[in-house]
Protein backbone atom coordinates (compact mmCIF):
# COMPACT_ATOMS: atom_id res chain seq x y z
CA UNK A 1 0.00 0.00 0.00
CA UNK A 2 1.25 3.24 -0.89
CA UNK A 3 1.49 6.72 1.05
CA UNK A 4 -0.20 9.58 0.42
CA UNK A 5 1.51 13.26 0.71
CA UNK A 6 -0.99 15.89 1.06
CA UNK A 7 -0.27 19.53 1.57
CA UNK A 8 -3.12 20.38 3.85
CA UNK A 9 -2.26 24.33 3.93
CA UNK A 10 -2.19 25.98 0.61
CA UNK A 11 -3.32 29.92 -0.33
CA UNK A 12 -3.70 30.49 -4.03
CA UNK A 13 -4.50 34.11 -6.02
CA UNK A 14 -8.12 32.90 -6.57
CA UNK A 15 -9.12 34.17 -2.68
CA UNK A 16 -5.92 35.32 -0.85
CA UNK A 17 -4.85 38.74 -2.06
CA UNK A 18 -0.92 37.77 -0.48
CA UNK A 19 -0.54 35.10 -2.66
CA UNK A 20 1.32 34.60 -6.03
CA UNK A 21 0.02 31.14 -6.63
CA UNK A 22 -2.80 30.43 -9.49
CA UNK A 23 -4.63 26.90 -8.81
CA UNK A 24 -3.19 26.13 -12.09
CA UNK A 25 0.71 26.84 -10.99
CA UNK A 26 -0.07 24.75 -7.90
CA UNK A 27 -1.26 21.90 -9.79
CA UNK A 28 1.59 21.93 -12.16
CA UNK A 29 4.46 22.24 -9.28
CA UNK A 30 2.40 19.73 -7.04
CA UNK A 31 2.67 17.02 -9.61
CA UNK A 32 6.48 18.18 -10.10
CA UNK A 33 7.01 17.63 -6.68
CA UNK A 34 5.43 13.97 -6.33
CA UNK A 35 2.64 15.44 -4.03
CA UNK A 36 -0.68 13.60 -4.37
CA UNK A 37 -2.75 15.74 -3.36
CA UNK A 38 -3.50 19.30 -1.85
CA UNK A 39 -6.21 21.09 0.39
CA UNK A 40 -6.87 24.55 -0.60
CA UNK A 41 -7.74 26.54 2.43
CA UNK A 42 -8.84 30.13 1.11
CA UNK A 43 -9.98 32.65 3.97
CA UNK A 44 -13.30 31.88 2.94
CA UNK A 45 -12.89 29.84 0.49
CA UNK A 46 -13.57 29.75 -3.05
CA UNK A 47 -16.05 32.90 -3.92
CA UNK A 48 -18.06 29.59 -5.81
CA UNK A 49 -17.65 26.28 -4.43
CA UNK A 50 -19.07 25.01 -7.97
CA UNK A 51 -16.43 26.40 -9.83
CA UNK A 52 -13.69 25.05 -7.60
CA UNK A 53 -15.44 21.66 -8.21
CA UNK A 54 -15.35 22.24 -11.92
CA UNK A 55 -11.68 23.33 -11.75
CA UNK A 56 -10.97 20.36 -9.58
CA UNK A 57 -12.23 17.64 -12.15
CA UNK A 58 -10.61 19.19 -14.93
CA UNK A 59 -7.10 18.24 -13.42
CA UNK A 60 -5.20 14.86 -13.54
CA UNK A 61 -4.76 15.52 -9.72
CA UNK A 62 -6.53 15.38 -6.34
CA UNK A 63 -7.75 19.09 -4.70
CA UNK A 64 -9.45 19.27 -1.90
CA UNK A 65 -11.88 22.07 -0.93
CA UNK A 66 -10.74 23.58 2.26
CA UNK A 67 -11.37 26.91 4.39
CA UNK A 68 -8.72 28.32 6.80
CA UNK A 69 -11.36 30.26 9.38
CA UNK A 70 -10.78 33.42 11.42
CA UNK A 71 -11.92 32.82 14.68
CA UNK A 72 -11.49 33.82 18.12
CA UNK A 73 -9.01 32.08 19.28
CA UNK A 74 -6.87 32.16 16.11
CA UNK A 75 -6.74 30.55 12.46
CA UNK A 76 -8.30 26.92 11.80
CA UNK A 77 -8.07 24.96 8.83
CA UNK A 78 -11.11 23.19 7.83
CA UNK A 79 -12.23 20.19 5.68
CA UNK A 80 -15.69 19.65 5.07
CA UNK A 81 -17.61 22.73 4.80
CA UNK A 82 -18.67 23.72 1.70
CA UNK A 83 -18.23 27.53 2.88
CA UNK A 84 -17.79 30.52 5.38
CA UNK A 85 -21.11 31.44 7.43
CA UNK A 86 -21.31 33.87 9.74
CA UNK A 87 -20.68 33.13 12.79
CA UNK A 88 -18.25 30.79 12.36
CA UNK A 89 -15.98 33.44 14.07
CA UNK A 90 -17.24 31.39 17.43
CA UNK A 91 -15.33 28.23 18.29
CA UNK A 92 -18.54 26.45 19.12
CA UNK A 93 -20.56 27.56 16.68
CA UNK A 94 -17.59 26.07 14.08
CA UNK A 95 -17.38 22.48 16.13
CA UNK A 96 -20.73 22.38 15.74
CA UNK A 97 -21.03 22.85 12.08
CA UNK A 98 -18.24 20.54 11.47
CA UNK A 99 -19.63 17.70 13.63
CA UNK A 100 -22.64 18.07 11.74
CA UNK A 101 -20.53 17.86 8.14
CA UNK A 102 -18.68 15.01 9.37
CA UNK A 103 -15.52 17.23 8.85
CA UNK A 104 -12.34 18.25 10.57
CA UNK A 105 -10.57 21.31 12.07
CA UNK A 106 -6.90 21.69 12.99
CA UNK A 107 -5.38 24.53 14.68
CA UNK A 108 -2.75 26.19 11.86
CA UNK A 109 0.26 28.05 13.15
CA UNK A 110 -1.49 27.88 16.42
CA UNK A 111 2.29 28.82 18.44
CA UNK A 112 3.26 31.36 15.98
CA UNK A 113 4.86 34.32 17.23
CA UNK A 114 5.19 33.39 20.74
CA UNK A 115 9.08 33.14 21.07
CA UNK A 116 9.33 36.55 19.66
CA UNK A 117 10.10 39.59 22.05
CA UNK A 118 7.14 41.62 23.24
CA UNK A 119 5.57 43.42 21.74
CA UNK A 120 5.59 41.10 19.02
CA UNK A 121 4.92 37.75 20.67
CA UNK A 122 1.00 38.57 19.98
CA UNK A 123 -0.46 34.72 19.95
CA UNK A 124 -4.54 34.15 20.62
CA UNK A 125 -3.89 31.10 22.70
CA UNK A 126 -0.18 31.62 24.77
CA UNK A 127 -0.12 34.84 26.70
CA UNK A 128 3.18 33.95 28.60
CA UNK A 129 6.56 35.17 27.02
CA UNK A 130 9.15 32.32 25.88
CA UNK A 131 6.64 29.28 26.71
CA UNK A 132 8.67 25.91 27.88
CA UNK A 133 7.48 22.37 28.14
CA UNK A 134 6.80 23.04 31.69
CA UNK A 135 3.97 25.04 30.58
CA UNK A 136 2.47 22.70 28.30
CA UNK A 137 -0.48 21.86 30.43
CA UNK A 138 -1.35 24.95 31.75
CA UNK A 139 -1.45 26.07 27.72
CA UNK A 140 -3.91 22.82 26.88
CA UNK A 141 -6.67 24.16 29.55
CA UNK A 142 -7.51 26.81 26.89
CA UNK A 143 -10.77 25.90 25.57
CA UNK A 144 -9.60 26.11 22.14
CA UNK A 145 -8.15 22.62 22.39
CA UNK A 146 -11.57 21.15 23.68
CA UNK A 147 -13.24 21.54 20.53
CA UNK A 148 -10.26 20.53 17.64
CA UNK A 149 -9.54 17.73 16.33
CA UNK A 150 -5.77 18.07 15.88
CA UNK A 151 -2.59 21.01 15.46
CA UNK A 152 -0.66 21.97 12.72
CA UNK A 153 3.07 20.79 13.76
CA UNK A 154 5.02 21.65 11.14
CA UNK A 155 3.83 24.58 9.18
CA UNK A 156 6.13 25.74 6.31
CA UNK A 157 6.05 29.61 7.34
CA UNK A 158 6.72 29.01 10.66
CA UNK A 159 10.10 29.24 12.51
CA UNK A 160 11.56 26.04 13.59
CA UNK A 161 11.61 26.97 17.22
CA UNK A 162 7.57 27.34 16.90
CA UNK A 163 7.30 24.21 15.35
CA UNK A 164 9.03 21.72 17.78
CA UNK A 165 7.06 23.27 20.33
CA UNK A 166 4.17 22.45 18.41
CA UNK A 167 4.98 19.15 18.11
CA UNK A 168 5.87 18.72 22.31
CA UNK A 169 2.25 19.96 22.71
CA UNK A 170 0.82 17.65 20.13
CA UNK A 171 2.62 14.57 21.86
CA UNK A 172 1.14 15.69 25.19
CA UNK A 173 -2.21 15.86 23.46
CA UNK A 174 -2.23 12.67 22.04
CA UNK A 175 -2.40 13.65 18.62
CA UNK A 176 -0.41 13.20 15.57
CA UNK A 177 -0.09 16.51 14.42
CA UNK A 178 -0.79 18.10 10.37
CA UNK A 179 1.95 19.11 8.13
CA UNK A 180 1.34 21.97 6.06
CA UNK A 181 3.17 24.64 3.86
CA UNK A 182 1.27 27.74 4.29
CA UNK A 183 2.36 28.41 0.63
CA UNK A 184 1.45 31.61 -0.89
CA UNK A 185 3.69 30.66 -4.32
CA UNK A 186 5.35 27.81 -6.00
CA UNK A 187 8.44 28.15 -3.97
CA UNK A 188 6.65 27.04 -0.93
CA UNK A 189 4.67 24.30 -2.16
CA UNK A 190 4.76 21.16 0.04
CA UNK A 191 7.39 22.39 2.14
CA UNK A 192 5.58 20.73 4.81
CA UNK A 193 3.29 17.43 4.26
CA UNK A 194 0.97 15.09 6.15
CA UNK A 195 1.51 11.61 5.10
CA UNK A 196 -0.99 9.24 5.52
CA UNK A 197 -0.76 5.59 5.33
CA UNK A 198 -2.74 4.49 2.46
CA UNK A 199 -3.95 6.03 -1.00
CA UNK A 200 -6.75 8.59 -0.81
CA UNK A 201 -8.35 9.46 -3.92
CA UNK A 202 -11.02 11.81 -2.77
CA UNK A 203 -12.62 13.84 0.16
CA UNK A 204 -14.07 11.14 1.91
CA UNK A 205 -11.08 9.18 1.86
CA UNK A 206 -9.16 12.17 3.47
CA UNK A 207 -11.56 12.57 6.07
CA UNK A 208 -12.11 8.85 6.89
CA UNK A 209 -8.02 8.80 7.20
CA UNK A 210 -7.94 12.10 9.44
CA UNK A 211 -10.61 11.00 11.93
CA UNK A 212 -8.80 7.64 12.19
CA UNK A 213 -6.00 9.58 12.93
CA UNK A 214 -3.63 7.11 10.66
CA UNK A 215 -1.38 10.00 9.21
CA UNK A 216 2.17 12.04 10.63
CA UNK A 217 3.77 15.37 9.58
CA UNK A 218 6.92 15.49 7.79
CA UNK A 219 8.89 18.09 6.09
CA UNK A 220 9.26 17.46 2.96
CA UNK A 221 12.22 19.79 1.63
Amino acid sequence: MMNSYFDLHVHTTKSSSDSSLTPEALVNEAIRIGLNGVCLTEHGGWENKEEFSRFAKRQNFLLIHGLEITTEFGHIITIGLDGYVKGYYRIRELRQAINQCGGYMIAAHPFRNVFNKPPYNNNPIVQQPQPSSKDIMNILSHPIFQALDDIEVINGANSEKENIFAREVATVLGTPGSGGSDAHSTHGLGKAVTVFKQEIHCQSELLEALHSKAYSPYKLH
